[in-house]
């Protein structure tokens, strides 16, 4: 092969991921921009934002509930038991206020909702592209990103913060729960929940949020980036994994960035 052909061979597949970053980020960039703008929310776009936000919530509710009180026997339980037998009482809420909350949630939330909600975007929109379903909705003068992309990252956004706050409820109660059972924890739900809210510092606050709404637009952004460039060959056996791997990446991603930061 020719030194052309070898850097041709290398070139072309850095060349599409390095142009599926760039898509990425400016996609998100123009979620922000003109989701600012009053104006860009008409009753159409309204009305698909609240589509997406009901499937993205409905979608996932039962998913994070059930991992919720899985966490909460598995995490909230054995940290309250064994820093108790070890004399740490009060070292109970930073713990789970930095393991739970700060870094375990945001990251089950983000691949639930990858593969609850995700993966139903990827394949909606990757059957209207192959299609051509997109193209004639731009022949009829329908603006893609407003009418496909904005709600969808909007929705994911702010679902991925209700599913969090809920996910993060759900394992302290049960957690709480497990412990009074097992006679671990003598004090009221009340009151734990107020011992593990005064552990949290400005920075974990901020964090939580951040995370959350980060993860849950980014994730449809991925998503919707993937589904819409899709081809006429390509089916849901690629899109689906490409998707996934993608959507993955942008979660981590993102976690490790607002935790070193923050």
């Amino acid at each position: 092969m020719s030194p052309r052909g070898i850097l041709a061979a290398i070139g072309r597949p850095a060349k599409a991921r390095v142009g599926f970053v760039l898509q990425t980020i400016a996609m998100a960039w123009g979620v922000l921009r003109e989701g600012a703008h009053p104006s860009t929310w008409r009753r159409s776009v309204r009305r698909r934002c609240r589509i997406s936000l009901t499937r993205s919530v409905a979608g996932s509710l039962g998913t994070v509930v059930v991992t919720g009180l899985i966490v909460g026997v598995g995490l909230v339980f054995e940290t309250i038991y064994w820093l108790r037998n070890l004399g740490q009482e009060a070292q109970i809420g930073r713990v789970l206020v930095a393991v739970l909350i700060r870094e375990l949630t945001p990251l089950l939330i983000g691949i639930i909702l990858l593969g609850r909600g995700g993966m139903a975007a990827i394949s909606e929109l990757g059957e209207l592209a192959t299609e051509g379903e997109v193209a004639v909705l731009r022949a009829e003068g329908i603006d893609i990103f407003q009418y496909l992309v904005l709600p969808r990252a909007f929705a994911f956004a702010f679902g991925g913060f209700a599913l969090g706050t809920m996910f993060v409820v759900t394992a302290l109660v049960s957690g709480f729960v497990t412990g009074s059972l097992t006679g671990s924890v003598h004090t009221s739900v009340l009151v734990f929940l107020d011992d593990v809210l005064r552990a949290a510092t400005v920075s974990d606050l901020i964090v939580f949020p951040a995370k959350l709404l980060l993860i849950g637009l980014l994730i449809a952004v991925v998503c919707c980036a993937t589904g819409l460039g899709a081809d006429e060959a390509d089916t849901g056996a690629d899109l689906l994994p490409r998707g996934f791997t993608r959507g993955i990446t942008a979660v981590l991603a993102i976690t490790l960035v607002l935790s070193v930061l923050l």
